[in-house]
Order: C-alpha cells, then structure tokens, then sequence
C-alpha cells in the first residue's frame, strides 16, 4: 500500500534519527589525525606507529598496544587501505573504538570513531521544520559536457577539490533557480546549498540528495529533506562548502534546521 508523502517524510526522518544515532554514527567521531601532521608516527591517544607511503598505511604495533586487526589482537606490521565500508566494519579497532583510515588527495589519515562520544550521549534531537509539499518541486538535472573540479573551503579550514556533474534547475519563490551538484556514477545527486537562513536559524549550509535523475533528466528537488551536513554533528568532519552560485538568496523554510 502506497504511502503520502508526509508519511513518507516522518519515515524518512526517523531513519535519520537512527542512522546519526547509531553507534558509529556522525555523533560518534571524535577525532581525525593526519599522518603527516604526525612526523614521528604517533597518533594522539591511539597507539601503534602509522606511517603512510603514498599507496597505503602501514601500522606497527605489538599485542600489549591492544589493537585488533579484522577482530583479532595484532601485533607486527600490516598495510592499510583506505576503509570503504561502514565505519563498524573498519579493519582497526581499539575496545569498542573503531579506526577508520581515509584518504584525501593523497593524504592519509586516521578516523576515530567512539560509541561513548559525548556528543552521543547529550544528542537531543534534529529541528525540522515540518514537511511543506509547496516545497517539493520538479527538477530538471543537465549534465556538465566534462566534469568540472572547483577547489572549496572545506569544514576542516582547508581546501580541496570538488568535482561536479552538471547542474539542477528548478522553480521556486516565483522564478528558475539553479544548483551545481555532484553525482557519483548513475547514483543520486548532491548539492551543497546555503540560504537566506544559513548561520541564523538554519545550519551554515546543508546538503541535499535528489533521487537519480530519469533519461530526461527529471526528478523531483525536495527541500523537505534538505540535511544537515555531518560538521553539523562534529568539528572532525570535512564539509565541503556551497561551489560559488549555490547561495540561494530566499530563506528555505524547509527540512532540518539545527540540533535541538
């Protein structure tokens, strides 16, 4: 039995509650080291030694450090690929901790990801305002003809490349706007959008992830699930900024907003 769309909004709202909430959900990191920062391979409070060398990461630890390696005590040396599964599933782990390793053009670091986090446990909710159909338009996505790399500021206060797919227009507040977005193969699209409520009663920016567009190009640009970014729920998340043009200037009265 099919349901409305407010129904499938709450639905969708709840699943998010869940997912920020979950043990190695966003409110669970609490720290991200970068290897380079770290010359003599010491992580802060994380033992082993971690050294990167352009292909991967290598750890070096004995079994008294307390590290496990695909759940099992390690001790010696193992080389580390970047984590691209879920965050519980990440190789390392220290007691409940889990060590996820990423990289980011070319640099390599470590992720550290703690189900007693602070911030999980003082989580008191997500402020949403409530669904509004008026809000939920149609969308027309046009493929850039080469995909285009914009360096932005990134939540981190560094800069890195961003690369995007084309852009999404639709109708609001009266008249056709647009958005650059991101897209990673055939999959949803992304946008980095700020508004007329950015940094007063919204969030500075959030994120937004229209369904994949059809042949033609349709889908439908939903502000009702306008997001907050995961910066919104730790100071060691990565964000990237709106891409110069994706500052909406009327206030988006529509989706999440700020943590209660």
């Amino acid at each position: 039995m099919a349901i409305d769309a407010s129904d499938a909004w709450k639905q969708w709202r709840e699943k998010r509650e869940e997912s920020v909430t979950a043990p190695y959900g966003p409110l669970a990191l609490t720290a991200t080291h970068w290897i380079e920062d770290q010359p003599e391979g010491r992580l802060p409070d994380i033992p082993g030694t971690w050294a990167a060398d352009g292909e991967g990461v290598v750890l070096t630890a004995v079994e008294a450090d307390g590290l496990q390696v695909d759940r099992r005590p390690f001790g010696g040396e193992v080389r580390l690929t970047a984590d691209t599964g879920p965050e519980a599933a990440a190789r390392v782990s220290l007691g409940e901790k889990r060590l996820v390793v990423l990289v980011r053009e070319g640099v390599w670091g470590v992720r550290v990801y703690d189900p007693g986090a602070e911030a999980r446990r003082a989580f008191r909710g997500i402020e949403a305002t409530a669904y509004d159909p008026g809000w939920a338009v149609p969308g027309r996505f046009t493929p850039y003809d080469a995909r285009r790399v914009v360096r932005l500021g990134n939540a981190d206060g560094r800069a890195r490349g961003f690369a995007l797919a084309g852009e999404l227009a639709f109708t609001v507040g009266g008249r056709e706007r647009t958005l650059a977005v991101a897209r990673q193969g055939e999959g949803p699209l992304w946008a980095v959008f700020a508004d007329a409520t950015s940094g007063d009663t919204s969030f500075r920016f959030r994120f937004l992830f229209p369904d994949a567009p059809d042949a033609q190009g349709r889908t439908t640009v939903d502000f009702n699930r306008a997001q907050l970014p995961p910066c919104a729920f730790a100071d060691h998340f990565l964000c990237p900024f709106p891409p110069p043009g994706n500052t909406l200037d009327i206030a988006v009265e529509a989706g999440e907003r700020v943590l209660s």
